[in-house]
């Protein structure tokens, strides 16, 4: 019995460990939609997040507080603004301080669909890729930085093979880069 009673404990500190682990520092999900669209798979991508709390404290270069580790063009995990049960994941196209226009793809003049707003101080502007199938900061406005819940820097796309000879990624893997690489003028 008391031996049972040791793997039980054995077993209940892994489980914790594991909680604390996917809570707090790093999580490996599925995706599901078509906002993410081409960087990320309806159905069948794994996404790598990373959730330290990198984010949080002060940048050593702006004294910010609220945007150390993110960037413009950085893919997010968040809670969806209007409904805190759901997780989306989206891209950073604007921070604090930034003149984003509401949105770019509408076709109307002077209209307010099409007006210009400023990012508040602690909030983020966030679109998803496949604009077409994205709500996203268009629909619900800037997002609290609150509700960012980590950074997507890998996926996996288990339906590869399991090495790829051209590639040499294992099952489909591959890094999740910002495609808002800033370009120098030379």
């Amino acid at each position: 019995m008391q031996q049972v009673l040791g793997y039980g404990s054995t077993l209940l500190k892994c489980f914790c460990l594991l909680h604390q682990v996917h809570a707090h520092f790093y999580e490996f999900t599925e995706t599901r939609g078509e906002s993410m669209l081409p960087t990320l798979a309806p159905h069948g991508d794994f996404v790598h997040v990373l959730k330290g709390r990198v984010h949080r404290r002060p940048a050593p270069d702006t004294g910010d507080s609220s945007t150390r580790g993110l960037h413009m063009g950085d893919c997010v995990v968040l809670r969806k603004p209007n409904d805190p049960r759901s997780r989306v994941c989206k891209r950073i196209t604007g921070m604090p301080g930034d003149i984003i226009e509401v949105d770019p793809s509408y076709d109307g003049v002077d209209d307010e669909e099409s007006a210009l707003i400023e990012v508040p101080k602690g909030h983020v502007w966030v679109t998803g890729d496949n604009l077409s199938y994205s709500l996203d900061s268009r629909s619900y406005s800037a997002v609290p930085l609150g509700l960012l819940l980590g950074k997507v820097v890998a996926a996996n796309d288990f339906s590869k093979p399991a090495r790829n000879p051209e590639t040499g990624a294992w099952f489909g893997y591959r890094r999740i880069r910002n495609n808002y690489l800033e370009v120098s003028a030379d």
